[in-house]
């Protein structure tokens, strides 16, 4: 007999993993103030790129002699631009421990057809930082999205190397304090943790980065849409706001809206604290079971934002189908919205953690779990 339904509700069930819950205090009224109709080059369009980019400067703490620029293509997009402009210079290192990192290997390997050094782990799981050669150009994730696992706390990466890393952080930013005088490009999309809208990724390069682009001329054709010089020379008007193509008005004044809720709950830190509540919620609740466990088996890799779970009761035979009827089951409830795995990884549920969501929406969440499983393991005693 399946269990009675749990009393209270999540007041917003969304926790998809991206396009992620927008701010709490979110409405459309807030973006009255977007030019629509107007060019992104006019004095109003410039103003509010410029003020993105400034604003994301101070919520963030990105040293003044780092370049932010808005980009196309989300995280995609910078993540490729800052491949195709800057690896080939000297050997590289790919790191992948989740789906997407494991897409920038096949770019690097077999688009730009680079000799690296690749080191992969399981979903879960981490690669041996302390092996990895920092002189070398590395590329990596912060957090892995579809895996759950981040970048532990306790590790340095040295500030003397003489490589380029290149972080992917679209899961991190805003949410994870990033060591700046570590990273010599940072990428993230708008969608992930200030739930703004998708289709603009953000890129931040250190001197070390500005340097090598203007030193370096990558033996490989660039397309416009990925060109950062020009003549030799960083084109700088890209991180004064003048977009390389059209930016949707009304998405960066959405962005400006969530920037401007991250200040109001205590910009980086309040973000921060945030999160680890959300996390923190979910991981109490599963190391209370022993039907249920997060993919990060290690306290000091798990994620604050993308929480991914495994079921682990030896009665599941069929790990995707119940996985995908348990996160059906909550959806047709209105509980919980997207909450499937990502669908390289491995069968489960992932639940975003990030800013945006309410920590009382959380805790209201997690009886449902309890709920879903007992029902659906009651549907496979019935069924046998």
């Amino acid at each position: 007999m399946a269990m009675t339904t749990p009393a209270s509700r999540p007041t917003n069930p969304r926790f998809s993993s991206g396009p992620c819950a927008k701010p709490p205090t979110f409405a459309l009224e807030a973006l009255a103030d977007a030019p629509l109709g107007r060019s992104h080059r006019a004095a109003v369009g410039k103003a509010k790129l410029q003020a993105a980019i400034d604003k994301t400067r101070a919520i963030l703490g990105v040293p003044d002699d780092y370049r932010i620029g808005i980009v196309p293509a989300s995280d995609t997009g910078a993540v490729e631009m800052a491949m195709w402009n800057l690896l080939g210079e000297r050997p590289v290192e790919m790191l992948a421990w989740e789906s997407f990192g494991a897409g920038w290997v096949t770019d690097a390997v077999k688009q730009l057809k680079l000799d690296a050094v690749v080191r992969t782990a399981d979903y879960g799981e981490i690669v041996d930082l302390g092996a990895v050669d920092w002189n070398r150009d590395v590329v990596f994730t912060w957090n892995g999205t579809t895996s759950g696992v981040r970048m532990p706390r306790d590790f340095d990466i040295p500030v003397d190397r003489s490589g380029l890393t290149i972080c992917d952080a679209t899961s991190a930013a805003f949410a994870q304090d990033l060591p700046w005088d570590r990273l010599d490009v940072v990428t993230y999309s708008w969608q992930k943790v200030l739930g703004g809208e998708a289709a603009h990724g953000m890129i931040i390069l250190s001197p070390r980065a500005v340097e090598r682009l203007e030193n370096y001329t990558p033996s490989w054709p660039l397309p416009k849409i990925f060109r950062l010089t020009k003549s030799g020379k960083l084109i700088d008007g890209i991180f004064r706001g003048e977009t390389i193509n059209t930016p949707s008005m009304l998405c960066v004044e959405d962005y400006l809206n969530a920037l401007n809720w991250a200040e109001s709950v205590g910009g980086l830190k309040g973000l921060i604290t945030r999160a680890d509540a959300n996390a923190a919620a979910v991981h109490a609740f599963c190391d209370s079971r022993d039907w249920i466990a997060t993919l990060a088996e290690d306290p000091a890799l798990r994620s604050n934002t993308s929480v991914c779970l495994k079921f682990t009761d030896a009665r599941i035979t069929d790990g995707a189908g119940f996985a995908k009827a348990v996160a059906k089951r909550l959806e047709a409830e209105g509980v919980a919205l997207d909450i499937g795995a990502y669908r390289d990884a491995p069968a489960g549920l992932r639940i975003w953690c990030g800013a945006t969501v309410e920590t009382s929406d959380i805790e209201a969440l997690m009886p449902w779990l309890d709920w879903a499983f007992e029902t659906e393991i009651a549907a496979l005693s019935q069924a046998a």
